[in-house]
């Protein structure tokens, strides 16, 4: 009986037209654990657990009223209600375009902790990688902060401090918490970017360009 209830409750509020504005949410049905949303006039049903590509998740949903969720707030709405502009329409991800250099190597300028770095974009590298000269220019105080390991280099083994830089900065893209090793020695001569960087991205090449783009 609920069911059919709701049914003609959204058989309704759908003929009577899809009056919205732009950033507007309107409840348009409501079943056990389903919600059929109006989204700047495109409709979606959302199952309990489902987040929009806006960022709107269902927490529960029965013929009386759904909760949603928003930016960590949660409300709750029942059949034909109209929320005015409580999402941002959903942005386009970020994305750099690195260029190969003559000799076929992908370099970039970029930041770390706010500081200007020069990257050379490395997949072969499990982390971003830096000696220890450009480690003290950027105030890294790896000797205290680091967990000693080893690495090999060009010079032979030497020793490694690995730790977490608070942020990493390459063109719009900032990603933070992301792990590096610094090697107490002098190589690598430039950082390389790797894959604790490069693995939190969607990358591939067009045109002869590589393409880095954050994941939302």
């Amino acid at each position: 009986m609920r069911h059919y209830l709701a049914y003609l409750a959204l058989l309704t509020l759908t003929l009577a037209g899809p009056a919205h504005a732009d950033g507007d949410i309107h409840i348009k049905g409501l079943f056990r654990d389903k919600a059929l949303l109006e989204i700047d006039g495109r409709q979606r049903l959302l199952r309990k657990g489902e987040r929009t590509p806006e960022g709107l998740l269902l927490i529960s949903a029965d013929s009386k009223g759904a909760v949603l969720e928003y930016r960590g707030k949660r409300a709750s709405y029942k059949m034909g209600s109209r929320i005015s502009g409580t999402y941002a329409a959903p942005q386009t991800p970020p994305k750099v375009r690195i260029w190969p250099s003559t000799r076929g190597m992908y370099r970039t300028t970029g930041s770390i902790n706010g500081q200007t770095v020069d990257f050379l974009v490395d997949t072969g590298a499990t982390s971003i990688a830096m000696n220890r000269n450009e480690a003290k220019r950027l105030g890294i105080d790896y000797l205290v902060k680091g967990e000693l390991g080893w690495a090999s280099t060009a010079s032979g083994v030497t020793r490694s401090y690995s730790l977490r830089l608070k942020k990493v900065r390459v063109g719009d893209i900032e990603l933070r918490g992301v792990e590096a090793a610094v090697i107490d020695g002098n190589f690598p001569r430039i950082t390389l970017l790797g894959m604790s960087f490069l693995g939190r991205l969607d990358m591939q090449r067009k045109g002869g360009a590589l393409e880095l783009k954050k994941r939302y």
